[in-house]
C-alpha cells in the first residue's frame, strides 16, 4: 500500500479527467506539448496515446502530482 502516493488508486482516465477539469485542454497542451492535447483533444484519443507512450504518461502523472499535492 502507498498511503503517501497521490496517484494510488487512480486510473489514468481519472487523472486525465481531473487535470482537464482543473487546467482545461489549452493549458494542458501548453504545459505538456503533445498533439493529443493540442489538436482536437479528447479523453479517448489522449488515453489511447498515453497508454502506449510511457514518457508522455509520466509527464501527465508528474503534472497531476505537482497540481494536486499542494491542495
Amino acid at each position: 500500500m502507498q498511503p503517501n502516493n497521490i496517484l494510488h488508486g487512480k486510473t489514468l482516465e481519472m487523472v486525465l479527467n481531473e487535470l482537464v477539469a482543473h487546467h482545461g485542454w489549452p493549458e494542458l497542451g501548453y504545459r505538456i506539448r503533445i498533439n493529443c492535447f493540442l489538436d482536437d483533444p479528447s479523453i479517448k484519443s489522449s488515453l489511447k496515446f498515453l497508454r502506449k507512450t510511457p514518457w508522455a504518461r509520466k509527464k501527465v502523472e508528474d503534472l497531476y502530482i505537482e497540481t494536486f499535492s499542494k491542495l
